[in-house]
């Protein structure tokens, strides 16, 4: 009986998926900064605005179809197993991706504080422990996730307090600064700086995956939780960072901005509590991956397009061998690139693009052809289509800056889907298999079959044929020895013992019995007793010969004592058995 576990509640819910989603920016701001300059902050209030009308787009399809699977399960439920699987693929090509570039900014935060960090030793170090932490179940899992978030926002509220009393002791000519650089076009700032600034929105999707482990009416909270988190420190930490450092600047701490600001506004220890914070939540990030991925492949394998065997359960009720899976591709992706994690990051930034994409796809979907199912909320068409058509321009925007993203992404996605696709089609591609085989063998095997039926036909014509024995007043123990002759060196399945007596003569009485007994003693060979008047001697072997066909060589006499009238060789070629 499968196992119910707890269901979980608004704050570990969100802490679950807010990990991932809150951990952009100690990454996005820089980021965004790099590609909008001073309007970083207004490009990260266009991703929030984004994510509003998201919210509606999420709260409808999983509140219509509250199960496992995100997009998949959208598309599933709308569209065909097909489509769905390419949902699934991307979603978990992000998963991983997530995984490891999360588990290995982190190390390099520890590393960061501690040069002798070997970073990618301890980032499968990492990456085991939270395989670990998944199988344990989702309970102990939403413990740790919940640890971590609440000591990042108040990292987070902590630096936002420090950076403001640094402005107001220090005044506003570092924002004027930035300000009155030249920008060129404001909105090709916007458009490439709203790109860069989409992948904070990272792990918005992480919720939907695992809807059926929270209980009743969590999952809209979550959104919202979500997307106040993004909405509030996303733009200020740009915001403040444009306003205390200097725009040329920031491409030299691109990697640790938010650590440098702390370092800037607090010293020395609050860039420490900035660096832990960071590897503590892109450690969450990591446990959402875990916990995301597991929701989806069960949900996967339960619909067969997955194997069924990673629907095995521990004690605890998780499904620990896709857990166990999920660390191993991870782990080899992790080594096949030698820690060099720039390549994922377009695996990363079009897959989760176009997860969203095919969110939004799903509702429209469901809109058209679902109209009937319940739903507690409805997204409007007007939000929903240019919810889709800004996440395009979003993809369209990281192609634009960063083409061998493409590249990079479709060496990844296209075996994945080839694998997907073999599941969906594995009944037409066995039939293939078998035709082929058919093909290829069927000549051999009507050969083989041909040759093993001459085969038992030679068999069986050379067991036909028939032996005798001539007997005369021969006991049991001589026809033993008649028999264990033939049985030993003639290839025979039927035996005539006979009898030819001279008138008035009779049979020995114990002959008749004594034949039965060896009848039934050697079922392999059918004994026939004939008995017939005559007198013994080569007209009469010659005669029997002709009408049953059975060349002399093949009848037996017993040695003839010194009284028998004929020679041996005057009987045609009967032979001596005994």
């Amino acid at each position: 009986m499968k196992p119910s576990p707890k269901k979980l509640s608004e704050f570990p819910a969100t802490a679950i998926c807010g990990n991932d989603i809150s951990s952009s920016c100690l990454y996005v701001s820089a980021l965004t900064i790099m590609y909008a300059g001073q309007f970083a902050w207004l490009s990260l209030l266009i991703v929030a605005g984004v994510l509003y009308l998201f919210r509606k787009i999420y709260g409808e399809v999983v509140g219509a179809l509250p199960l496992n699977g995100g997009a998949y399960n959208a598309l599933l439920n709308t569209t065909n197993k097909s489509v769905a699987s390419l949902a699934a693929t991307l979603t978990i090509l992000s998963y991983m991706a997530t995984a490891v570039i999360s588990a290995s900014e982190a190390m390099h935060y520890v590393h960061e504080l501690w040069s002798g960090w070997p970073i990618i030793i301890t980032t499968i170090v990492l990456l085991l422990i939270f395989m670990g932490i998944t199988i344990m179940g989702i309970g102990e899992s939403s413990k740790v996730a919940s640890g971590i978030f609440v000591f990042h926002l108040t990292s987070l509220v902590l630096l936002t307090i420090f950076c403001g009393g640094y402005l107001i002791s220090n005044g506003m000519d570092v924002l004027k600064a930035n300000y009155s650089i030249p920008s060129g076009s404001i909105t090709a700032a916007l458009f490439f700086g709203f790109s860069a600034a989409m992948l904070g929105i990272s792990g918005f999707e992480s919720s939907a995956n695992f809807v059926e482990e929270q209980k009743k009416g969590v999952f809209p909270k979550t959104l919202k939780n979500m997307w106040i988190v993004v909405s509030v420190f996303n733009p200020l930490m740009a915001f403040l960072a444009l306003a205390i450092i200097p725009i040329s600047d920031v491409s030299s701490h691109q990697e640790a901005l938010l650590s440098h600001m702390g370092s800037v506004t607090g010293g020395n220890w609050l860039s420490t509590v900035i660096s832990i914070d960071a590897t503590l939540v892109l450690s969450g990030a990591v446990l959402t991956s875990f916990i995301g991925v597991s929701g989806l492949a069960e949900r996967m394998a339960l619909d067969r397009i997955l194997p069924p065997f990673l629907l095995k359960r521990n004690k605890r009720g998780s499904t620990y061998i896709i857990a166990l899976t999920f660390f191993l591709l991870c782990t080899s992706i992790l080594l096949i690139t030698r820690g060099e994690l720039g390549a994922l990051a377009g695996v990363y930034t079009i897959a989760f693009l176009s997860v969203m994409v095919l969110f939004g796809l799903g509702n429209i979907l469901l809109k058209v052809r679902r109209k009937q199912l319940p739903r507690p909320e409805h997204s409007k068409w007007p939000g929903l289509l240019i919810a889709i058509a800004l996440v395009i321009a979003a993809i369209v925007g990281n192609a634009i800056m960063n083409p061998s993203y493409l590249i990079v992404f479709f060496e990844y996605f296209i075996p994945t889907i080839l694998v997907v696709a073999i599941m969906l089609n594995r009944i037409a591609l066995l039939r293939l298999l078998l035709n082929l085989i058919r093909f290829l063998f069927e000549p051999i095997e009507k050969f083989v079959s041909r040759s093993h039926q001459r085969i038992l036909n030679s068999i069986d014509r050379i067991n036909d044929q028939e032996f005798v024995f001539f007997t005369k007043d021969d006991d049991v123990a001589t026809l033993n020895k008649v028999m264990l002759y033939i049985r030993k060196n003639e290839h025979t399945r039927k035996l005539k013992v006979v009898a030819i007596l001279e008138k008035d003569k009779s049979l020995p009485e114990d002959l008749l019995r004594d034949v039965d007994v060896l009848d039934r003693e050697y079922p392999e060979i059918k004994i026939e007793f004939i008995q017939m008047e005559g007198t013994f001697g080569p007209r009469l072997i010659n005669k029997l010969s002709k009408e049953w066909k059975i060349p002399i060589n093949f009848m037996f006499i017993g040695s003839p004592g010194d009284h028998f009238p004929y020679r041996v060789e005057d009987l045609g070629g009967v032979r001596l058995i005994i």
